[in-house]
């Protein structure tokens, strides 16, 4: 069992939660937290055996907690998503694996692309595959369809494994703080399209890969992942495209080990 813990930063706060999960009988197999001084905000991500006394553990957790305390307390690994994609297989076929083999930490209800390129990849892991184009429709038109096939399945969360179309507000709103996408970009350089060719232009030495929430805001949600890579006077265009797709795929799987 994850729980996540966001809340006012105070003195005490690990010793207060540890007692609480102890007496509950609930065993932490790792501990992560982190104080942001600047904002004095106190965050936390256990994972814990479960057991009987969970419920009892977060009832008594909200009791001792600030008033503001956010605390979600998420099973494993019974989280589902869907995954929107356009053409890119990589990080789809990353996640395909992963979810066949039972080691994503969730279940992948269906691919949801806005090309059938991806289709027969999805067919050979018998994954149901949506296909909904952007063509010849009004974008609230086309945000509708993907919606109502996201909300018949019900997830936890959408991933964007390489799904080239910006969403809008209402749909960002819809899913809120739901909707994870991976960027081709060590955010905040070269947001937008193309940023591979940009950072070649630029003659930029490291490039990267972020995978972070979906905001309101282009490319400049809250950060789950990023790593970088060296490149050199010697890298293509082209080269930086394939080293910078096999960094998204190892940090979209990241983020999601993260998340999930």
């Amino acid at each position: 069992m994850i729980i996540v813990i966001e809340c006012v930063d105070r003195v005490g706060l690990v010793a207060s939660i540890s007692a609480i999960l102890a007496k509950n009988l609930l065993n932490i197999v790792s501990m992560r937290e982190h104080v942001d001084q600047a904002g004095n905000r106190f965050f936390m991500r256990l994972e814990v055996t479960s057991g009987d006394g969970a419920a009892a553990a977060e009832k008594q957790l909200r009791q001792v907690l600030p008033p503001d305390a956010q605390i979600t307390v998420n099973p494993i690994p019974d989280k589902k998503i869907v995954v929107m994609v356009t053409k890119e297989y990589h990080c789809l076929a990353d996640i395909l694996v992963r979810n066949y083999f039972g080691t994503l930490g969730a279940t992948v209800q269906c691919v949801i692309g806005n090309h059938t390129v991806l289709e027969d990849i999805c067919r050979r892991f018998d994954m149901p595959f949506f296909a909904v184009s952007h063509e010849n429709i009004s974008k609230p038109e086309f945000e509708e369809k993907i919606a109502a096939i996201v909300d018949s399945h019900n997830p936890d969360y959408i991933v964007l494994a390489k799904f080239m179309r910006i969403l809008s507000p209402l749909l960002v709103a819809r899913f809120p703080n739901r909707i994870i996408n991976i960027h081709h970009s060590f955010l905040p350089a070269f947001i937008g399209a193309s940023p591979y060719r940009q950072a070649f232009e630029r003659g930029v030495k490291l490039i990267g890969a972020t995978a972070h929430f979906v905001s309101n805001e282009l490319d400049e949600g809250p950060i789950i992942a990023q790593q970088i890579i060296p490149v050199n006077h010697t890298f293509t265009a082209g080269d930086m495209v394939k080293a910078g797709k096999e960094i998204e795929t190892a940090v979209l799987a990241k983020a999601l080990k993260l998340v999930f």
